[in-house]
């Protein structure tokens, strides 16, 4: 009797867990089945073997690459995604934008293989319904203007790193320019030819890789300071070249003796004794929520791209380590992209204005316009508009006062330079900045890896040779 009444009991707790079960999953079906069916995993909606790109163009609607019917090896009539034949330097160049073999990236990364369109419809009854004019074959029209990137290229002179420029506006890429690259008519053999004789190659650096900052991020460290400390306008500062933390012992070095200044001043001449001053002054719960409001541990997407996000971790970090990240030292890292962005977010004054670089798809059979990009901005930079008009003014003031518009003519920049030390190699050069003109309204990123020059040495003349390939295009 005892068994009966054991077995009895046990069953009855799998039968009301089967019946709990079953009507767990009834209400997620009911919930959550259309987001289900919509994931990029579903294999409704994506179509791996099957290629959607026709033609793509650049702005100025030079062909960049392009289906065409070609033979293969065995006499076979195939369809192959050509590059255009003429320009060596531009298939280069829009490499990373365009995509190539062995690189996840790009048109041709991102938009073959993934969902036919995110246009669907779903009901719980008869499931998921895709648009039979999403098998089209699609041309792409891009954002990118081939010749400003073939600038950069040439500008890059074969070192690494990469150039962004973005209408802050509208938040066209313009360039989208990595380095190094190859040439994607005539790639290597194999990966591991690829890996020995151009590594890296397979990143866009502008969107997927993280830097060590350097005084770049003392525009980050600015913002907190002047949210944060009343008097800063009218302090007086004494940079005697290093800051000596009390307790450990250990100093900031600063690139100079910049003795009395004012924080203007500081910025002006990049003043590291200052800035590890500010840092530690605030303390690490200020510094850590301003850099996240301005897109530091946050991301978005460019044409299906996710970003690698920026980091900054100072929640445990000593006054030294403190002030060493004041001036984007320590374990702060930024990605190229998202300074671009919060470059423009400054220059709108406040809003940021997400970069895309895909404008629009038209049908490959009529010519139908099937997606056209419009401006859109981000939440994921949270910059007050008065503190993005007094940063306006000093990245004005900084390109006024020291580094001089002689060496940005007709731009009226604003901006700031960076040389971050990394461990067992040459620094990172950075430049970020936009101009104010009215009639142009572009942000731009240099970064230059391993660099034996300062940022303003090396990534100025890029910045400057860039923007005048675009207000002289």
């Amino acid at each position: 009797m005892h068994n009966v009444v054991k077995r009895t009991f046990i069953l009855l707790v799998v039968v009301l867990a089967y019946l709990g079960g079953m009507i767990f999953l009834g209400y997620e079906i009911v919930q959550n089945a259309d987001d289900w069916a919509a994931h990029d995993a579903s294999p409704y909606i994506v179509a791996p073997e099957m290629n959607f790109i026709n033609t793509v163009y650049d702005a100025n609607g030079v062909c960049l690459l392009k289906l065409e019917t070609v033979k293969d090896e065995d006499d076979n009539e195939i369809q192959k995604l050509i590059r255009n034949e003429d320009d060596e330097l531009l298939r280069r160049a829009t490499l990373h934008a365009v995509g190539g073999q062995y690189l996840g990236v790009g048109i041709t990364g991102k938009f073959t293989g993934v969902p036919i369109s995110p246009e669907y419809e779903y009901d719980i009854l008869n499931g998921l319904h895709v648009q039979a004019q999403d098998n089209e074959s699609k041309d792409f029209y891009l954002t990118i203007d081939g010749e400003v990137c073939k600038t950069a290229y040439e500008q890059l002179d074969g070192r690494k790193g990469t150039v962004g420029v973005y209408n802050y506006k509208t938040g066209e890429i313009i360039c989208m320019v990595s380095t190094p690259a190859f040439d994607p008519s005539n790639p290597p053999a194999d990966s591991e030819i690829l890996e020995k004789e151009y590594p890296e190659s397979t990143y866009n650096k502008m969107l997927m890789l993280t830097y060590t900052p350097g005084s770049i991020f003392k525009i980050v460290t600015a913002a907190c300071a002047i949210e944060n400390i009343p008097n800063l306008y009218t302090r007086r500062f004494v940079c005697d070249g290093a800051l000596e933390v009390e307790g450990f012992g250990q100093k900031v070095i600063c690139n100079s003796v910049h003795g009395n200044i004012n924080f203007e001043k500081a910025l002006n001449c990049s003043c590291n004794w200052v800035f590890g001053q500010l840092a530690i002054e605030l303390g690490p719960e200020k510094l850590q929520r301003t850099a996240e409001k301005m897109g530091f541990g946050d991301v978005f997407e460019v044409d299906r791209h996710p970003l690698t996000a920026g980091t900054i971790d100072v929640e445990n970090a000593s006054d030294i380590e403190l002030g060493w990240a004041g001036i984007g030292q320590h374990t702060t890292r930024a990605n190229p992209c998202m300074m671009m962005t919060l470059m423009g977010a400054i220059a709108n004054e406040g809003q940021a204005v997400k970069p895309y670089y895909v404008a629009e798809t038209h049908s490959a059979y009529d010519d139908t316009v099937l997606y056209q990009a419009q401006p859109e901005t981000t939440d994921v930079i949270r910059l007050n508009t008065d503190t993005a008009i007094k940063l306006k003014k000093l990245l004005r003031s900084n390109v006024q006062n020291y580094y001089t518009d002689s060496r940005f003519p007709g731009l009226e920049m604003c901006g700031k330079t960076g040389t971050a030390e990394v461990a067992g190699r040459g620094d990172n050069a950075w430049f970020v900045g936009f101009s104010q003109r009215e009639d142009f309204p572009y942000a731009i990123v240099v970064m230059i890896e391993d660099s034996s020059q300062s940022g303003s040495q090396a990534a100025i003349p890029v910045a400057n040779n860039v923007l005048q390939s675009i207000l002289g295009g």
